[in-house]
């Protein structure tokens, strides 16, 4: 009973979140180039608990009641995606990623932080899947197995933001070519921008 509550709950928190979204591109692309990419793992994975948690402690309905709320993640959301897809644009163009993950090009852990909360905190698919679509689902558990469902949902986070973020250092050595820097930041920036469109043209809530 509890292993099955677990098994659902990590399932279910995995099938939202390994599909490729703007928090994904972004942790792949500090993972091959090795930047605080420990630092990016933790945050990523403490705030989908921290989501989750709130999700099944029943704040995803006050998301639901409050859509206005939303809307405004939906437009700060957008305008975010819109300037770092332009940014992936320009390093696309002028080439300006051909390094290898050890030399150069070194952000700082406090800008990297605010980008990576960003892109959590600002995406408003990240309410609507975690403390919305997990806290639904968990009521169909009593009390006691609803905290096994989000055990198993929060491992679920770990475990892919662990595996994303270090694991994307095995593609290292094929972007130590300074093209394959600059197809990943020309992907990187048609789905920013494809994601912001997405954004604004469908209303949430």
């Amino acid at each position: 009973m509890y292993f099955a509550a677990a098994a659902a709950g990590f399932a279910a928190s995995a099938g939202l979140i390994i599909a490729i979204g703007a928090q994904n591109a972004f942790i792949l692309r500090q993972g091959i180039k090795r930047q605080h990419i420990g630092l990016v793992v933790v945050l990523c994975a403490l705030s989908d608990i921290a989501l989750i948690i709130l999700g099944i402690a029943g704040i995803g309905a006050l998301v639901q009641q409050y859509p206005v709320a939303l809307q405004v993640f939906r437009f700060g959301g957008a305008a975010f995606l819109a300037v770092y897809g332009l940014m992936a644009a320009r390093r696309a163009l002028q080439g300006t990623s051909a390094l290898t993950a050890t030399t150069g090009g070194q952000q700082s852990w406090k800008r990297v932080a605010l980008t990576c909360l960003a892109f959590t905190f600002l995406n408003p698919h990240v309410y609507l899947d975690t403390m919305v679509l997990l806290g639904s689902i968990s009521t169909r558990y009593q009390h006691e197995l609803r905290w096994v469902f989000a055990a198993g949902a929060c491992s679920a986070s770990v475990v892919w933001f662990i595996t994303l973020g270090y694991g994307a250092r095995m593609m290292q050595p094929v972007f130590r070519n300074p093209r394959a820097w600059r197809v990943l930041d020309g992907s990187i920036a048609v789905f920013m921008l494809t994601l912001c469109t997405m954004l604004l043209l469908n209303p949430l809530g």
